[in-house]
């Protein structure tokens, strides 16, 4: 800086207020006034003297002015003495000629240099500077700390004002101060003193601190202070405040520069962190008032100082633009608006505008925080579901109001209503405060019951004018209560054990449910039974079907239509008129022998307590007959004395009798088989019948003591030795008795599902207690069975002791313990196994699950899992172990659960022992448990489930996996593996399937050697075979025209030649299939049978050829003076050769494909177990090689002993022959063949049967070229005559010659002969 004494100064006086003329419109600036030290004269710069004689020429009144007059000095010095001059001068009156009155002259601003082109300036006492310009000026820098030195300001040169003026309220830095919070970081650790305001470091650095602040802000417009706060970590911030007049941002900046200059440098100050934050000085503003979900929402920010950039945060989090957020800053204005569409509940909270201002020493923050609160518009409705009926007469007076709501009222509500429906029923709108009506006129012309149950939704839209919008619905559903009619198959009545149906009908169709009720006098009945009640919506329907009525069923039916909570019922009354039923009807006796002319006691009994007035006839061969009646102590019984007088024969007469009750409706009892023995020898009479030695006599299981009379099943009695003696006792234990007639009960009663848990209660208990008379009867074992398959017809809820119950009735039953009996169930071809497995199956579908699930029930010997299917279920794999640790795991993966119906159900159910009472295939056994999976969903479709079985028996091999195949064996049921895939795992077989039922695993003991020898010799023989044929069918092309030069000749070659074809596509059949057997393929089963259909044709077209060859010999030699034409034969062998095996062929596959007994389980080829369709393919072949024998050795004798009349040329004697040496040679090696096939049919044959099979029978081919065509010397010389053509060619020529003159010369004799006669 410049020294005082070589600078220039710039003293500013206050000068006197004078009136002078001069113009209001002159412009007034100061004097430049200069003294010059070193010239000592005074000078007026020129535009001061331009100045001057502008005065002097207006003309104006005197008003008042205050005149500014700068005084330049160029020497300091000058400066204090000039002041003291100013203020001991006495105000002169006249100045340059104008009368004008000085009042005052004062210095009040006193300029020092700064710089080429600035000054510091500061006012004198009593002098402040005007607030216009207040916030302008920038303090200059101090140059020590002494506080008695004045501020000035920096200024411009040359500098032109405004100047300092009398300190009045409004000047600058004046009125009441403000409090600037600020903050400052120091580079230094933070120590814990620091929090402590009492202690030493603390109290240094804040005296230090505020110390170096108050020199620096101490010329801040206003100032009053300084004072530090506190001290805060993260180095060190000081928090500190400053109490000044207003003072702007470069003048706050300005100050923060200098106070390092004021601080020792040890506290490491960063000027560069001076922050002020402002809190009160921000103007925020939310519109609308009320927000509302939906609404559009503006915040504006607005300050009263400029900005570089604005910031907005919602609690803490920086605001973006986006699709919901805008941000408009008008810098101009100084504001920021944040406008936010489509609020929710989420925007509410608190909003903060940061206004940041930044320099290099001083970051500046104006910061406004306000909290939106957005209320969810809640519109409530008066309803949200309502039924209405139509057709109600209040509701048609009346009609309906709906109403919606708001919970606060705003004058700018909009309100409107719209109408969607099947049905368009409008009303009158009405707005009332926060409310709005909607009046509705419902009339039944615009509800037609087609449309019962149709929904109109009502919706009303509310708006608050501000962008939310928020809709209410109610949701109308107009009902028509129905119209219902009742009619009855039966009229009013029904005899009992006769079905009948009730037919219920609605003229509504769209029904959400059908009820129907027995009343009978006090008690009503539900009808729980969803296999008797069909229902349909178009038309509107309801069908109970009742297969045998009975007293329950009696009384008054309510049939009910439900939609929503609108009933509409209607009734009819039944009368059940009481009849028999067939199997309460004791026959005596069931099967018996009777004499000639001898009267026989046939009797029907019924209990003696369910007699009513009954009219009671027996009907012997259609011929009725009256009957006595008479009591047997509980039993009721109708006899009749039949006797026979037609005797001329043995023959068998059906007896029964015939029960009609009051309305004319009957039942008829079992048939009486009676036997009629004319003139035999009578070995047994007595009071149980009469009979031959031998004869079978069945009579009832009768016991008139009984309080029942009689217990279902029969005593088997045979004539042994001249008496009668027990053969069997098929008798029910009166126990079982009565559980069969419960379950036949509970099956027809209209309330089985609601009784089933305790009969199965009563079921297990009972069989529990009679399990020594099952196991030794298998009557009673199979009784149990049919009870259980009736009782797995009713649905049941899946509480675990109604589970339990069932299957520990199973369990039971298949204990080790009624082994005997379950053999002699399956000798007598029954199917009570099969239909044991089928009742648990259906007992499982059947199960209705409770709380969603069906709970794990586990019985010693049968054990129970399932799931609900879900949304959200993964994999269903279920583990089951047995008692003797063998275990099965079924698993259905996730993808195939997915497409099941919602609810529905997958239950799977282990046995350990009811796979070995099923009946068992030769050489295979089930060497697993058996597992039992179903499904309560409907799938047409394929269903993948695998298994993984553990094998009981380690030495079993060639496991398959096996289901249970009800409708095979004559729906007694089978195992079969259509549709399963086995993988042997060491100790395990996982079974892959694509269906569910029943699964185990059929394992066999090691054959494999003997089946490999078998299978070579077979490919084998039929590649030479087939070989052989194609050789043969080659040489009958090359040599046919040579060789069929005579009828029997052409006829033989066609024998052979069919032979050989219908051969080679039988053999090409049969190592196709057996080929896919071995590779075990899983072939369709109507491959199968096509396979099958043409082996048994094209092998019975090979026998009938062979036949057709025999009887051309027979004929061409036994009938000699009989020829028939060519064509004629031919078409005969045709017939003979295809079209009767076709008829065989096609009449075997007629009968028995049907029954599913066409082909073998394994292998493609004719059944022999199940239905002996092998016999269609037997019987022909034996016949026709018996045939061919006795055919051969007549022509043998023919041709050795020639008959006189043998007409036959030598070619065809030779034809004849080598015919001849055919059927004799092939019709043996044909017949042992099949004689070898016969034999392996038979249990327990011997290997070589099998192995001299597949031989003789592959290589038929061979035979067939060998001694059919090879053996054949004509075609052996046209072989070797072929292979010299030409030679051959000429000597056939001469031949052809000769025998050509020699026929001319035949005929010219002839013709001779004949003109000489």
């Amino acid at each position: 800086m410049l020294s005082s004494t070589t600078s220039g100064l710039h003293c500013l006086f206050l000068l006197v207020s004078a009136c002078c003329q001069i113009s209001q419109s002159s412009n007034f600036y100061p004097f430049s006034y200069v003294i010059d030290s070193t010239l000592g004269q005074e000078s007026f710069y020129p535009e001061m003297q331009r100045q001057k004689r502008n005065m002097h020429i207006l003309d104006l009144p005197a008003p008042e002015y205050i005149v500014d007059i700068e005084v330049r000095l160029q020497d300091s010095s000058f400066l204090e003495p000039l002041k003291d001059y100013v203020e001991n001068i006495y105000p002169p009156n006249n100045i340059s000629n104008v009368q004008t009155t000085v009042s005052n002259i004062s210095s009040t601003t006193v300029c020092r240099p700064s710089g080429e082109n600035s000054s510091c300036c500061s006012c004198e006492a009593g002098y402040a500077w005007p607030s216009t310009v207040c916030s302008d000026v920038m303090p200059c820098p101090s140059l020590s700390l002494e506080p008695a030195l004045p501020c000035a300001y920096m200024q411009k040169l040359p500098f032109y004002g405004p100047y300092c003026e009398p300190q009045t309220e409004e000047s600058c830095g004046m009125g009441d101060p403000i409090v600037m919070s600020m903050s400052v970081r120091l580079d230094s650790d933070f120590q814990d003193d620091l929090k402590h305001p009492s202690s030493l470091l603390y109290q240094k650095y804040k005296a230090d601190l505020e110390e170096a602040f108050n020199a620096s802000y101490r010329c801040l417009p206003g100032f009053v202070s300084a004072i530090v706060t506190d001290f805060s970590p993260g180095s060190v911030f000081v928090n500190f405040e400053v109490r000044t007049g207003a003072a702007s941002f470069a003048q706050v900046g300005h100050s923060n520069r200098a106070v390092p200059q004021f601080l020792d440098s040890s506290y490491q100050l960063n000027p560069l962190t001076f922050t002020r934050v402002i809190t009160n000085q921000t103007n925020f503003t939310v519109k609308p008032s009320n927000i509302f979900e939906g609404d559009t929402v503006r915040l504006t920010c607005e300050i009263n100082s400029t900005f570089a950039n604005v910031t907005w945060y919602h609690f803490g989090q920086t605001i973006s633009a986006g699709s919901r957020y805008s941000i408009e800053t008008v810098l101009a204005s100084r504001r920021s608006i944040l406008k936010i569409t489509n609020v929710t509940t989420k925007d509410s909270g608190s909003y903060s505008c940061v206004f940041l201002m930044r320099s290099l020493y001083h970051t500046e923050i104006h910061n406004a925080t306000e909290t939106v609160s957005v209320f969810p518009l809640h519109v409530t409705p008066n309803f949200e579901d309502i039924d209405v009926t139509c057709n109600s007469p209040e509701v048609q007076a009346k009609g309906l109001r709906l109403s919606c709501c708001i919970d606060r009222h705003l004058t700018s509500l909009k309100v409107s209503w719209k109408v969607n429906g099947a049905i368009n029923i409008t009303g009158v709108s009405i707005l009332s405060g926060n409310c709005t009506e909607y009046q509705l006129n419902i009339k039944e012309s615009l509800c037609p019951p087609e449309k019962s149950g149709a929904v109109t939704t009502y919706t009303c839209e509310m708006e608050t004018g501000h962008g939310a919008r928020r809709a209410q619905s109610i949701r109308v559903t107009y009902l028509r209560k129905a119209h219902i009619t009742m009619s009855s198959s039966t009229n009013s009545t029904v005899s009992e054990g006769y079905g009948f149906n009730v037919t219920c009908k609605s003229d509504v169709s769209n029904y959400d449910s059908i009820s129907w009720k027995i009343q009978s006098g006090n008690d009503t009945k539900t009808v729980d039974c969803d296999m008797c009640i069909k229902n349909s919506k178009i038309p509107a329907v309801s069908v109970l079907t009742v297969k045998s009525a009975s007293q329950d069923w009696r009384g008054t039916y309510i049939c009910t239509f439900s939609q929503k909570n609108l009933d509409s019922s209607a009734n009819i009354t039944i009368e059940v008129v009481s009849l028999p039923l067939k199997q309460n009807i004791l026959i005596d006796p069931i099967a018996t022998s009777i004499h000639c002319q001898v009267p026989h006691a046939l009797e029907c009994c019924i209990s003696a307590k369910t007699v009513r007035d009954y009219r009671v006839t027996f009907l012997v061969q259609q011929n009725e007959f009256q009957v006595e009646r008479k009591r047997k102590d509980n039993l009721f019984c109708y006899i009749y004395n039949y006797t026979e007088k037609e005797c001329d024969k043995e023959k068998e007469i059906v007896a029964y009798c015939r029960f009609i009750n009051r309305i004319g409706q009957g039942v008829d009892s079992e048939h009486i088989r009676l036997h009629l023995i004319p003139g035999k020898k009578i070995s047994c009479s007595d009071s149980l019948g009469i009979g031959t030695e031998g004869a079978i006599l069945i009579k009832p299981c009768c016991d008139v003591k009984d309080p029942k009379g009689f217990t279902r099943g029969n005593i088997t009695y045979q004539c042994i030795n001249s008496s009668w003696k027990v053969l069997r006792n098929d008798c029910l234990s009166g126990p079982i008795n009565d559980l069969l007639n419960s379950a036949e009960s509970l099956v027809s009663s209209p309330e089985a599902k609601a009784q089933l848990p305790s009969y199965l209660a009563q079921l297990q208990e009972q069989t529990k207690k009679e399990l020594t008379t099952i196991n030794n009867s298998s009557a009673n074992l199979g009784a149990i069975v049919t009870i259980l398959d009736m009782v797995s017809s009713i649905p049941v809820e899946a509480e675990e002791p109604t589970m339990q119950n069932f299957l520990s009735t199973v369990d039971l039953i298949v204990d080790d313990s009624t082994t005997e009996a379950w053999e002699d169930l399956n000798k007598e071809k029954k199917k009570q196994s099969s239909l044991l497995l089928q009742s648990v199956e259906n007992f499982s579908l059947r199960l209705q699950p409770l709380n969603n699930t069906i709970p794990s029930i586990s019985a010693n010997t049968v054990q129970l899992q399932g799931i609900v299917v879900k949304e959200n279920n993964t994999d269903y794999n279920k583990n089951f172990r047995s008692t003797k640790n063998l275990t099965v795991n079924v698993l259905i993966s996730e993808t195939e659960i997915q497409t099941l119906t919602q609810n529905s159900t997958i239950v799977s159910v282990m046995y350990s022992k009811l796979g070995h009472i099923l009946p068992q295939k030769t050489f295979e056994y089930v060497n697993g448990l058996l597992i039992t999976t179903t499904l309560s969903s409907n799938r047409s479709q394929k269903f993948d489930i695998n298994m993984t079985f553990a094998k009981k028996d380690l030495s079993l091999k060639m496991p398959k996996c096996v289901f249970w195949n009800f409708t095979l064996n004559n729906h007694r049921g089978d195992w079969d593996n259509h549709g399963c895939t086995p993988t042997e795992l060491e100790d395990y077989v996982i079974c892959s399937c694509n269906h569910l039922t029943s699964f185990s695993i059929l394992m066999s003991p090691d054959r494999s050697s003997e089946l490999i020898f078998e299978n070579y010799i077979s490919y084998i023989g039929l590649a030479i075979s087939i070989a052989s044929l194609v050789v043969c069918i080659i040489i009958e092309s090359l040599v046919w025209k040579y060789v069929t030069n005579n009828t029997t000749s052409y006829m033989r070659h066609v024998c052979i030649l069919n032979i050989a074809t219908s051969l080679l596509i039988a053999d090409v059949w049969f190592i196709v299939t057996a080929s896919i057997t071995d590779q075990n393929q899983q072939t369709s089963r109507d491959i199968c049978i096509m396979a099958t259909f043409f082996i048994h044709f094209f092998y019975l077209c090979v026998f009938f050829w062979m036949l057709s060859l025999g009887l051309i010999l027979f004929y061409r030699l036994v009938f000699i003076l009989h020829n028939t034409s060519k064509t004629v034969q031919k078409a005969v062998a045709f017939c003979l050769g295809y079209v009767c095996p076709f008829v065989i062929a096609v009449t075997t596959i007629a009968v028995t494909l049907p029954k599913n007994s066409y082909t073998r389980k394994n292998v493609c080829w004719l059944n022999w177990k199940d239905s002996k369709a092998l016999l269609a393919f037997v019987i022909p072949a034996l016949i026709i090689v018996a045939t061919n024998l006795f055919i051969a050795a007549v022509v043998i004798i023919k041709i050795l002993r020639p008959t006189i009349g043998d007409r036959s040329s030598g070619q065809e004697r030779r034809s004849l022959l080598q015919i001849g040496k055919s059927v004799a040679i092939l019709t043996p090696l044909l017949g042992l063949t099949w004689g070898f096939g016969l034999a392996t049919i038979i249990k327990n044959s011997h290997p070589a049967f099998h192995i001299l099979f597949s031989l003789f029978n592959a290589l038929q081919g061979l035979f067939i070229l060998v001694f059919g065509t090879l053996w054949d010397k004509k075609i052996q010389e046209a072989l070797l005559k072929r292979n010299s053509s030409p030679k051959w060619s000429s000597q056939q020529s001469k031949g052809l010659f000769r025998r050509y003159c020699t026929g001319i010369t035949k005929e010219l004799g002839s013709q001779l002969k004949s003109k000489d006669n």
